[in-house]
């Protein structure tokens, strides 16, 4: 992993974090799916969801690294690290809290989902992705629920076989009055 990446993450530097902003995207890119690892690591910890600290350092490497992937076209050879971070946060509380705040893990989920499904075109990363994103469907976070009905149909524009074997949990979503997927029926 690239010394400043694995030293932010390491000692969960805040104040470091934002120096990963001043390296070349081609200078971390290799070393993106073993910092997504570690973000995984650091996010599945008992007292990450009241630690404010943690928060804004995961929430700064997941922008430097969704940024550095997009710059470098990097999607495919990341996707597997991407889709395993977004899918431990199924592991945890998304929704959001009585004053219509996302938690922790909703606000890693939805980055994520963003920088992957943006790729709603490319076969490979929506084969690891949609299975995933079907389970999305059925947390209870509304937000997420809507965002994910909409790149979930750009994915079935671009290759509707993706989602051929998951019909009967979006349906089941439309049927459980989740209105934004009601297009699908």
């Amino acid at each position: 992993m690239h010394h400043l990446f694995g030293l932010v993450l390491a000692q969960k530097d805040l104040s470091r974090a934002g120096d990963l902003f001043s390296l070349e995207d081609a200078e971390i890119e290799a070393s993106l799916s073993e910092a997504l690892e570690q973000i995984r690591i650091i996010s599945s910890s008992a007292d990450y969801q009241t630690n404010d600290n943690d928060q804004a350092v995961v929430e700064i490497c997941i922008t430097r690294i969704t940024t550095a992937i997009r710059e470098t076209a990097s999607i495919e050879k990341h996707g597997k690290a991407l889709v395993a971070l977004w899918e431990s946060c199924l592991e945890h509380n998304l929704k959001p809290s009585g004053k219509d705040e996302d938690t922790p893990h909703a606000k890693i989920a939805s980055d994520i989902m963003s920088c992957i499904l943006q790729n709603y075109n490319r076969p490979p990363v929506m084969a690891l992705a949609v299975p995933v994103a079907v389970k999305f469907l059925q947390r209870g976070n509304k937000e997420l629920c809507r965002n994910m009905s909409s790149y979930l149909s750009l994915a079935a524009i671009a290759k509707a076989d993706l989602l051929a074997d998951h019909t009967d949990a979006i349906v089941k979503s439309v049927l459980q009055g989740r209105k934004t997927l009601r297009f699908w029926l």
